[in-house]
């Protein structure tokens, strides 16, 4: 009994050593997409991240308060409930906490990656996410001035 748990824990650890080797194997090529979305330093990407929040919130409020269409709201269901939970000063604190969330979210995963010896992976987990924030919030601005002022 005791010699076939040895056996299954020495086949799971070689399994699992193989399994490390391909991911390994693979790093690289994910590093250099990474590199190939976002050819910058990480740090800029938090930079776009935080300056999108704060474009985000500012051509909600022009559409919404400054435009004067009556027919114009917010789409989106979590920015569409803090406006009405508690209108402008609660969108800004949740598009903070959201972005602020995220950007978290990379971060550690660029960090546990890297200390699994995996720096493609990390740097490409840390792209791919704040990436999609990027062009989602993007669309929304210029959605937002269109709405509201054309």
């Amino acid at each position: 009994m005791i010699d076939s748990l040895r056996n299954l824990r020495r086949a799971m650890q070689s399994a699992a050593e193989k399994s490390r080797e391909t991911d390994r194997g693979f790093d690289s090529p994910v590093g250099k997409l990474s590199r190939f979305l976002w050819p910058y330093h990480e740090r800029w990407l938090l930079a776009v991240v935080g300056g999108l929040c704060a474009l985000d919130y500012a051509s909600t409020y022009a559409a919404l308060e400054l435009s004067r269409k009556p027919n114009v709201q917010e789409a989106g269901p979590l920015a569409g409930w803090a406006l009405k939970t508690g209108g402008f000063p609660f969108l800004l604190l949740v598009d903070v906490l959201a972005a602020g969330a995220l950007s978290l979210i990379a971060v550690a995963a660029r960090y546990l990656y890297g200390r699994a010896g995996l720096k493609g992976y990390g740097r490409a987990a840390f792209v791919f996410a704040l990436a999609a924030y990027v062009v989602r919030t993007a669309i929304a601005v210029v959605g937002n001035f269109v709405v509201g002022f054309m």
